[in-house]
């Protein structure tokens, strides 16, 4: 069995071209992996936090997205976890469209549950837990964005572990460089297109040398690609504001 970390570095379009060539184990590996966005998704939908493990929706998610896998184009333009959100979101509001027409009646259980669920304290500890269980979801699947958007900059995680800036005014300096990026237009937008940084341009705007901002170039890149996706907890991690 080959381990999960060894597909960490492989761009998740090979996957899906593996996938759908007949790959059992990068299949298996996407829909285990691709669990938090799909939970996202469909928490999205029902609005409300969804359980893998105990709610439907959550199934019908996953199947959803394992049609995605096996129908997904790179020749229709989008990426493909902007379409596979769609299929899910499609796939769960038909489901939450037949359950509805489908009379349910009141459950005995359900009711004794309300009854021994009447202490204010209970209540706010269960509501706590839920929402550490969506949170911790939610920053799952903000890591798996990041991890594609990083991709197209030809970085990685392991990468960006290594090349972090180790000292606090070195990471606030990349930093500043990123919001800088970020705000100009045209830097914005030659940073998008070329994958890279306008270093000669960059060096006009900032007082930073040539060299130092080449060897934090993957922490800025990677906290650019931050800025501008939405990543509401890796921005809070960076403490950069939204």
């Amino acid at each position: 069995m080959i381990p999960d970390h060894a597909y960490s570095d492989i761009p998740l379009k090979d996957m899906i071209a593996s996938a759908q060539e007949g790959d059992c184990a990068v299949h298996d590996y996407l829909l285990k992996s691709y669990q938090p966005f799909i939970a996202k998704c469909t928490s999205e939908v029902c609005k409300r936090y969804i359980d893998p493990m105990r709610d439907d929706e959550f199934s019908i998610g996953l199947a959803a997205f394992n049609d995605a896998i096996m129908s997904y184009s790179s020749e229709k333009g989008s990426s493909f976890l902007s379409f596979a959100k769609l299929v899910i979101k499609r796939k769960v509001i038909d489901y939450i469209r037949y359950v509805q027409k489908i009379p349910i009646a009141a459950s005995l259980d359900e009711d004794y549950e309300d009854e021994q669920m009447e202490n204010p304290l209970e209540i706010a500890a269960i509501k706590e837990i839920y929402q550490e269980k969506q949170k911790a979801w939610y920053i799952r699947d903000e890591m798996i964005d990041f991890k594609e958007q990083l991709q197209t900059y030809d970085l990685s995680l392991v990468q960006l572990a290594k090349a972090s800036p180790k000292h606090k005014d070195a990471r606030r300096t990349a930093i500043t460089v990123a919001k800088i990026l970020f705000r100009e237009p045209v830097l914005k937008d030659y940073v998008e297109r070329k994958k890279k940084l306008p270093i000669k341009d960059l060096k006009q705007k900032v007082h930073v040398s040539k060299k130092t901002l080449e060897r934090n170039r993957k922490f800025i890149l990677a906290t650019f690609i931050i800025l501008t996706g939405d990543f509401t907890y890796l921005k809070e991690y960076l403490k950069v504001p939204s």
